[in-house]
């Protein structure tokens, strides 16, 4: 690839410079406080946002939060972000109410060099995700009117096709920023050439989601071991009664299809733990995967299974895992995520945690993000690439 970096900016001068920054800074907030639960992607940018700030740029970040439709509603407003950006960075970061309007106009204008502001939520604008050229256009030429340069910084977001990812680098001088290009280094080695054995470890909910990187990787890795709730469908596939698990009946056929190709490769539970019902508290034993019993429930995959997989994981030189193994959520089934998590940071090789349910389950639990060679801050993303898709924010940097 060949793609401008922040370095590159940093040595043209940036000093009294608008610097527009796409962050993802698409946090978990807790429903009832407002508060922040994983300040993971706060933490993840902070490199270059440090960096800006230290050259004395003007430092301009947008981000989107969750799913609001088109317009602004106050669950998804950015502000708690602001505050805890600014003890990450020691200094206040300046709050726009809105994201192009008279609030963001004025906070930028009101910046000083090596100050940060925060523009509110981009998806409360229905330009920012539209699929019409000319309205995701309209909104980008407002958003690059805020800035004098351009960094994309928001890896996981580089595989959607919005105004802030794909249109506004058209309009500005644009870079890539320390996290997006550490990220395109590290899931290059997965696509070249890879130290073997290689390892990939799948989890989530659905076979559908992970299908077309299933696909991918089959030729290329040496082990592909499966938990999580897509496991229940491969084990149907294979005879096996799942009970009242997660089951996409839909892709049972294609399943079938993937153990048969895939010779010895796949390697699925042994055994579950399997619960009378879909909750922290409900009661639940271990079973043979071949024994689940019809009015029960899959949440994790049992201990000889986590077993068998932290062989597997063993001699790996390189692993990339995206997926828990359970309901990691919940104590009661989180042991088969701790379990595989932790055979992963012992593992003598080059690991790989692919964003998503996977890095959020790595703190949740405690782990020792430091055990781990790469944590993504892009789940769909790290899939996405791994796919050999194009992504449109990379796409855009590149041209």
């Amino acid at each position: 690839m060949s793609i401008r970096t922040l370095d590159d900016l940093l040595a043209e001068g940036v000093s009294g410079r608008r610097v527009l920054v796409r962050a993802d800074l698409n946090v978990p907030l807790d429903k009832q406080t407002g508060d922040i639960t994983d300040d993971g992607r706060i933490r993840a940018v902070l490199p270059t946002l440090g960096a800006l700030v230290e050259a004395g740029a003007k430092v301009v970040v947008c981000s989107h939060l969750g799913r609001p439709k088109g317009a602004p509603d106050p669950q998804f407003s950015l502000r708690p972000v602001a505050g805890r950006l600014g003890e990450l960075l020691g200094s206040r970061v300046h709050f726009a109410t809105d994201t192009v309007g008279e609030s963001a106009r004025a906070a930028v204008e009101a910046l000083a060099d090596g100050e940060v502001a925060l523009l509110e939520n981009l998806r409360f604008n229905k330009g920012e995700t539209s699929k019409d050229d000319a309205e995701r256009g309209a909104f980008a030429d407002q958003l690059a009117a805020l800035g004098d340069a351009y960094v994309d910084d928001a890896f996981g977001a580089v595989h959607r096709k919005h105004a802030s990812v794909h249109d506004v680098p058209a309009r500005l001088p644009h870079v890539a920023g320390r996290l997006v290009l550490r990220e395109v280094e590290v899931l290059s080695k997965l696509t070249g050439e890879p130290e073997r054995p290689y390892v990939v470890v799948l989890g989530g909910s659905k076979v559908s989601d992970k299908l077309a990187v299933i696909e991918a990787l089959l030729p290329t890795v040496d082990r592909l071991l499966i938990g999580g709730g897509m496991c229940f469908t491969f084990l149907k596939a294979q005879g096996h009664e799942v009970g009242s698990s997660l089951l996409e009946e839909e892709m049972v056929e294609t399943c079938r299809n993937l153990l048969e190709r895939s010779g010895n490769k796949i390697l699925l539970p042994v055994d579950v733990v399997a619960a009378d019902a879909f909750a922290p508290d409900a009661a639940h034993d271990t079973v043979p995967a071949d024994g689940i019993p019809s009015k029960r429930v899959g949440l994790d995959i049992g201990p000889e299974t986590v077993a068998g997989f932290a062989a597997a994981l063993k001699g790996a030189r390189t692993i990339f895992w995206n997926g828990p193994m359970g309901v990691f959520e919940m104590p009661a089934f989180a042991h088969g995520t701790r379990g595989v998590a932790e055979a992963i940071a012992k593992a003598n090789a080059f690991t790989v945690v692919g964003g998503g349910d996977s890095a959020a389950a790595v703190r949740a639990l405690g782990l020792d993000e430091a055990a781990f060679g790469h944590i993504s801050t892009g789940g769909g993303a790290s899939l996405e690439y791994l796919e050999g898709k194009t992504l449109p924010g990379i796409a855009a940097l590149e041209n």
